[in-house]
């Protein structure tokens, strides 16, 4: 098993910024992605960002151009820059790893508990 710890959410006034984290911890060889998805209440759960180990990213339509995911090989950690924060970016933001080498087995995909993020003057 992969656990996976996010930090940085908080509440923020519209226009503003904070920077999640997301550590995996365990016996890691290597991490494939690594990626952000938020879920608001009553609906689905969308894709934020994404980012593999050789550093190409994906955006979700949402968010480009305020948001930028980047990682930390070494640490096994990612990170997910918010800027210019609207209302409807208030969600549950859930860390993703996909494609996890930990003692030589591949696990598929594992998700972190979630850290809220709420936008509101």
């Amino acid at each position: 098993q992969v656990q996976l710890v996010e930090s940085g959410g908080g509440l923020v006034q519209p226009g503003g910024s904070l920077r999640l984290s997301c550590a995996a911890s365990g016996t890691i060889f290597s991490i494939n992605a690594m990626g952000w998805y938020r879920q608001a209440p009553g609906k689905e759960r969308e894709l934020v960002a994404t980012i593999t180990s050789g550093g190409s990213t994906n955006y979700g339509d949402s968010v480009k151009g305020r948001f930028t995911i980047s990682r930390d090989n070494a640490k096994n950690t990612v990170y997910l820059q918010m800027n210019s924060l609207k209302p409807e970016d208030t969600a549950v933001y859930y860390c993703n790893a996909d494609g996890v080498v930990d003692r030589g087995l591949l696990w598929g995909s594992s998700w972190g508990q979630g850290t809220q993020v709420t936008v509101s003057s």
